[in-house]
C-alpha cells in the first residue's frame, strides 16, 4: 500500500512492533547519533523521540533504516519487485488475446497514476510564519558528529526550478542551519540544483527554493534517486506510490510541495551570495571540510498542527541511507540493464558508499566484452562517479561478496585484465589528489578467452557432483552429525 504521509507510516511501524517511542529527554547534539548507531547495529525499529532537548516537535529518525522498512515504505515486500515492475513496462509487446489486452490496459493504468495533482488546501499550510517570526530553532535539528560545523537539517527535500525551461527539480542535500532564518545547501557540482543556481547566477537573479521535512515515504526516496534532468521526481513517485502525489503552491515562491509535508521553508537564494558550509561527517564516514555554498534566507516556514520533524544521520557505513541506497540499486537495475543488456545484476555494496565500488555480472559473448561494460558504466548518468569496477561472470552471485572475492582474487592477471581510466569522481570524495576528478579501476574477474589472448586452457571449477550430494542428503540423518 501506498503512506499518504509520514504519520500513516509511523502508525503503521508502530502496528508492526517496528516503531519504538522515546519519552525520555535526548539530546539531539550527539546523543541521538549514540542511540542510532546501537539501534541499526542491532536492526532495530524506526525511533520517534517525543521529548528532544532542542527544539518543539518530536523527532523521527531510523525510519528506513532496514531493508525491509524500506520496502514497506514502497508498498512491496521485496524492493526487486520494483523493479520488476518497471522492466515489464520497459517490455511492451503486441497484446495476445483478452489476458493480453488485460495486462496491456493495466500497464497504462500505472502510468496514468504517476503525474501530480494540484490542490488548493493542504495540511502542510495550517500553521504559517513568515518574515522575523520564522524560527528555525523550533527544528529538533542533529549535530551529529563532534567536528560538524553546527547543527545540520538532513533529509530535507529541496525544490528548485530552471530558471528558463521551469522544469522542476526535487533533491536531498544537506542544510546546515547558521541562523534562526538561514540555511547552507550543499549543492554538490554534479546536481541538478546546482545547475539551476548557475543558470539563475548568470541571468542575475534569485532562485526560488522550498525544503519540505517529512515527506510521503515514496516522495522522501524519489528526491535521493538518480533521475536524468529531464525527469520529474514526482512521476517516480507517483509509480512508487501507484497512486498520484497532491502538490500544494507554496504560498510566497512560485513552487509547489506536497501537501502533507510537516514542515516547509520557502524563500529565495540571492545570485553570487555564498557562507562556509560545513565540516560535516559525511555517508561516506569523513569529515568534508569547509567550503563555499549558497545559502537559504527563509522568508516563510510552515507546517501541520500535528507536525513532526523527520531526519537521518550518515556516516561511515551502516547508516539508515544504506537501505536507501539498496532500493536505488533494485530500483534502477531494469533501466541500466536497457544500455548495457548484457548485465545480469549488480551490486553497490553499501561498505563502498554506494559510488565508490560495483559488482556487476555479465553474459560474456566476446573478447574484452568486460571492458565494453566498464566503459558503458562510466558512461550512464551519475554511475560515471563510480571508482572500482569488478565484471564477472552470469554464474557468479554479485551479493555473495566471498564469491565474489574468491573470483576477483583467483581469476585476474593483472598485467591484462585491470583497465585503469581517469573520470569524474564525488564531489566528497576524499582520496582523489584533485577535486572532481581521479583515477578508475575496471578488474575484469571473468573467465579468460582464447580470443583475448589466453592460450593455457581455462581450468573448470572442483564441484561435487549432484548424484552424491544427493545420496548425503538422503543418508544425512544416519551420520549422526
Amino acid at each position: 500500500m501506498a503512506f499518504a504521509d509520514l504519520q500513516e507510516f509511523l502508525a503503521a511501524l508502530e502496528r508492526d512492533g517496528d516503531l519504538a517511542r522515546v519519552s525520555a529527554p535526548v539530546d539531539p547534539h550527539l546523543e541521538v547519533t549514540g542511540i542510532v548507531a546501537r539501534v541499526l547495529k542491532e536492526q532495530g525499529p524506526a525511533l520517534l523521540f517525543e521529548n528532544p532537548t532542542r527544539g518543539r516537535l518530536p523527532l523521527a529518525i531510523n525510519v528506513f533504516g532496514t531493508q525491509r522498512r524500506m520496502a514497506r515504505a514502497l508498498g512491496v515486500q521485496s524492493l526487486d519487485e520494483i523493479g520488476e515492475r518497471i522492466g515489464d513496462l520497459l517490455q511492451p509487446e503486441l497484446p495476445r488475446g483478452i489476458g493480453g489486452l488485460k495486462d496491456a490496459l493495466g500497464k497504462a493504468a500505472q502510468l496514468r497514476s504517476v503525474p501530480p495533482r494540484r490542490v488548493t488546501a493542504a495540511l502542510c499550510q495550517e500553521i504559517v510564519y513568515q518574515g522575523d517570526d520564522v524560527d528555525l530553532s523550533i527544528l529538533p535539528g542533529i549535530k551529529s558528529w563532534p567536528d560538524d560545523g553546527g547543527v545540520f537539517l538532513n533529509l530535507g527535500l529541496t525544490h528548485t526550478k530552471h530558471p528558463e525551461t521551469g522544469a522542476r527539480n526535487l533533491g536531498m542535500y544537506r542544510l546546515q542551519r547558521q541562523d534562526e532564518r538561514t540555511v547552507s545547501l550543499h549543492w554538490q557540482i554534479h546536481k541538478d540544483s546546482t545547475s539551476h543556481a548557475a543558470i539563475a547566477e548568470r541571468r542575475g537573479e534569485p532562485l526560488p527554493v522550498a525544503i519540505a521535512f517529512g515527506c510521503p515515504p515514496a516522495v522522501t526516496y524519489a528526491a535521493s534517486a538518480p533521475l536524468p534532468a529531464d525527469i520529474d521526481e514526482y512521476l517516480l513517485a507517483g509509480f512508487l506510490a501507484r497512486d498520484r502525489v497532491d502538490l500544494v503552491d507554496c504560498l510566497t515562491v512560485p513552487l509547489q510541495v506536497p501537501a502533507t509535508a510537516q514542515i516547509v521553508l520557502e524563500g529565495w537564494v540571492t545570485p553570487g551570495e555564498r557562507l562556509p558550509e560545513g565540516p560535516f561527517g559525511d555517508h561516506t564516514g569523513f569529515y568534508t571540510p569547509i567550503e563555499p555554498f549558497p545559502y537559504l534566507r527563509v522568508e516563510t516556514m510552515t507546517m501541520r498542527a500535528d507536525a513532526i520533524y523527520q531526519s537521518i544521520i550518515v556516516g561511515r557505513p551502516p547508516q539508515e541511507d544504506g537501505p536507501i541506497g539498496k532500493a536505488t540499486e533494485r530500483i534502477f537495475l531494469p533501466l541500466l540493464r536497457m544500455t548495457i543488456p548484457e548485465i545480469v545484476d549488480y551490486d553497490l555494496p553499501e561498505a563502498g558508499v554506494f559510488h565508490n565500488c560495483v559488482i556487476v555480472s555479465i553474459e560474456k559473448r566476446f573478447p574484452k566484452h568486460a571492458q565494453k561494460v566498464m566503459n558503458a558504466i562510466w558512461g550512464a548518468g551519475l554511475m560515471s562517479l563510480s571508482k572500482l569496477i569488478v565484471v564477472v561472470d552470469a554464474d557468479c552471485d554479485v551479493h555473495d561478496y566471498a564469491e565474489v572475492a574468491w573470483r576477483a582474487f583467483g581469476n585476474v592477471d593483472y598485467a591484462h585484465d585491470a583497465l585503469h581510466s581517469v573520470g569524474p569522481v564525488d564531489h566528497l570524495d576524499h582520496s582523489s589528489y584533485e577535486q572532481f576528478f581521479g583515477g578508475k579501476l575496471g578488474v575484469d574477474a571473468t573467465r579468460k578467452l582464447p580470443s583475448e589472448g589466453y592460450r593455457r586452457g581455462w581450468p573448470d571449477e572442483c564441484v561435487l557432483d549432484a548424484a552424491t550430494q544427493a545420496r548425503v542428503t538422503a543418508r544425512w540423518s544416519e551420520y549422526g552429525i
